[in-house]
C-alpha cells in the first residue's frame, strides 16, 4: 500500500504512463495569495522592462554585456579587472536565494522567478482570455481543427510571438546596452542584419519556452528544483498539505451535507481534487513536497475557497513546515539559518568595502617584454613600458600625465604630450622611465608612479625597473 502511494515519485508530473507529454490545463487561480502575486509580478515586470533604460551617474542600471565583458549592477560598472567583484556579487545572490530556500522553501520560484511571472501572469492570462478556463481549454484541445479552433490558435500564437519579440528586445538591451539598442532600432533592421538575426533567435527561444515548453523549464531544465532537496529540511516553511488534519484516522472522503466527519474518523480533505486542477505543474500537493512544486500558492487559494464553501476551517493547505504540522512547532531561526546569514553578512561587508576601495580609473604599467635597460649619457638608465588606463566613469579624464613618486627621475611619453582617457573606455601607449644609476640600489627596483589629471593625483601604481647589477 505504501509503495502504491509513492508511485507518483517514479516519474515527473507532466509525463503520462506511455512516457509522452501530459499537457497541463490548470484552472484559472483566484484568491488572496493570487492577488498578492499579481502585485509583486507587475512590479517586477515593470522593473525588468525599465532597468535597462534607467541610468545612474550615466551608467545603465543593469547591464550584462558578456561579449565585451562589461557589467553594470545597480549602476555600478564592472570591468574585466573587476571580475572578482562581479563573482562576489553573484555568490551573494546565490547564498541569498539559498538562505530563503532553507527558511521559506521555493518561494523565489513562485513569486519572483521571471519564468513563473511571464508564464503565469502574462502568457496564461492571455490564454484564459482567448481559450477560456480549464474545461474550455480541454474541450478546445480535443475538438477538430475547425474555424473556431484555427481562429483562437492563430490569434494566441500571434500575440505570443509579439510578446516574445518584445521580451527579446529587452533581453538584448541588457546584453548590448539600451543606447545601442535604441540606435539600432532608429537606424533600421537592414543596417544591422546580424543583430536582427540574433533578435529573431532569442524571440524563437522565448516563444518555444512560453508557448510549448512551459512548466517543463521548472521541472526539467532548471537545477533549482533539485537543489531544494538538499536545502530543505523539516523546519523549512513551504506550501504544505496538513495531512494530520486532512486525513485523520480513516483518510479523506467526499463531502456530504450534514455528515459528522469527525465522528466517522474522516479528515477535512473532501477529495475534490481542485488543488490538483489549479496546479500549473499538474501535481497533487497532498502527496507531500515534490520536485515539480514551485510554491505558487494556487492550491492554497483554491483549497481555502472550498473549505469556506463547506464550512470547514481554512488552512488545510498553507505555508507551514513539516514540524509545524506534525509537532506543532513554530518557525525558529535555526543554527543553519544563522550560518547562512553570517556568511551572507560577511560577503556583503567584503563587497561594500572593496567597492569603496575601488578607484574610478585603473592604471597598469608593465615593462615591455623582451626589453632590457638602456644605458644613456650622464649615467642614466632607461626602461621602456606599456601603459593601460581604464576609465570606469561616464566622464572623460583630461590632461593625464605620469610622475615618479618613489625615485627622482623622469617619465617620457612616446606621444610627448598629456592626453585624455575617454569615458568608459581605455587609453594605452608606451612610455620611458629614466633614473640616474646612482639613485638605484638594486638590479630590480620597485617604482611607485602617480597618475595625475592636471595637478590632481587620481591613481597610483607599481612597476619594476631593471638596472645594471650593483657590486657595492
Amino acid at each position: 500500500m505504501a509503495q502504491d502511494q509513492e508511485n507518483f515519485r517514479d516519474s515527473i508530473g507532466t509525463i503520462n504512463e506511455e512516457g509522452k507529454r501530459a499537457w497541463v490545463f490548470p484552472k484559472k487561480p483566484s484568491g488572496k495569495f493570487y492577488e498578492y502575486r499579481k502585485y509583486v509580478s507587475y512590479f517586477l515586470l515593470a522593473f525588468l522592462f525599465a532597468a535597462p533604460f534607467v541610468k545612474i551617474n550615466g551608467n545603465q542600471f543593469l547591464m550584462f554585456n558578456v561579449l565585451e565583458r562589461r557589467f553594470n549592477i545597480f549602476g555600478f560598472p564592472f570591468w574585466p579587472q573587476d571580475f572578482h567583484l562581479f563573482v562576489i556579487s553573484m555568490i551573494i545572490g546565490v547564498i541569498f536565494i539559498a538562505l530563503f530556500t532553507v527558511a521559506f522553501g521555493r518561494i523565489f520560484c513562485g513569486w519572483m522567478c521571471p519564468q513563473t511571472i511571464f508564464m503565469e501572469m502574462v502568457f496564461r492570462r492571455i490564454e484564459y482570455w482567448i481559450d477560456g478556463d480549464r474545461g474550455a481549454q480541454m474541450k478546445l484541445d480535443r475538438q477538430p481543427w475547425n474555424a473556431e479552433k484555427i481562429r483562437k490558435r492563430v490569434l494566441k500564437w500571434i500575440i505570443f510571438f509579439i510578446i516574445s519579440f518584445l521580451i527579446a528586445n529587452v533581453f538584448l538591451a541588457y546584453l548590448i546596452g539600451s543606447d545601442r539598442l535604441i540606435r539600432y532600432v532608429t537606424e533600421g533592421p537592414f543596417q544591422h542584419l546580424s543583430t536582427i538575426v540574433s533578435l529573431l533567435i532569442f524571440t524563437g527561444v522565448f516563444y518555444f519556452v512560453f508557448a510549448w515548453f512551459r512548466e517543463q523549464v521548472c521541472i526539467i531544465a532548471c537545477p533549482y528544483g533539485r537543489m531544494q532537496g538538499v536545502l530543505l529540511d523539516n523546519k523549512s516553511i513551504i506550501v504544505a498539505y496538513d495531512h494530520k488534519r486532512g486525513e485523520a484516522e480513516n483518510g479523506r472522503k467526499k463531502w456530504r451535507k450534514n455528515e459528522d466527519r469527525k465522528e466517522l474518523g474522516y479528515g477535512d480533505c473532501i477529495d475534490c481534487s481542485q488543488c490538483v486542477n489549479v496546479c500549473p505543474t499538474g501535481i497533487d500537493i497532498r502527496n507531500g513536497t515534490q520536485l515539480e512544486c514551485v510554491n505558487c500558492t494556487a492550491c492554497i487559494d483554491e483549497c481555502d475557497t472550498i473549505m469556506e464553501k463547506v464550512n470547514l476551517p481554512k488552512g488545510l493547505i498553507r505555508y507551514a513546515s513539516e514540524n509545524e504540522i506534525t509537532k506543532k512547532e513554530k518557525f525558529r531561526f535555526t543554527p543553519r539559518l544563522k550560518g547562512y546569514s553570517a556568511v551572507l553578512v560577511i560577503l556583503i561587508g567584503v563587497l561594500v568595502g572593496m567597492m569603496f576601495l575601488r578607484n574610478n580609473l585603473e592604471a597598469n604599467i608593465l615593462r615591455l617584454p623582451g626589453q632590457l635597460y638602456e644605458h644613456k649619457e650622464g649615467n642614466i638608465i632607461s626602461n621602456v613600458y606599456t601603459y593601460k588606463l581604464i576609465n570606469k566613469t561616464t566622464k572623460d579624464v583630461e590632461d593625464v600625465s605620469f610622475k615618479l613618486m618613489s625615485h627622482k627621475g623622469t617619465v617620457k611619453l612616446v606621444r610627448n604630450e598629456n592626453f585624455e582617457v575617454p569615458a568608459q573606455d581605455l587609453a594605452e601607449g608606451t612610455l620611458f622611465i629614466e633614473i640616474n644609476n646612482a639613485a638605484i640600489k638594486s638590479d630590480k627596483e620597485k617604482l611607485k608612479i602617480g597618475v595625475y589629471s592636471g595637478d590632481k593625483l587620481i591613481e597610483t601604481t607599481m612597476c619594476s625597473f631593471m638596472a645594471p647589477r650593483s657590486y657595492n
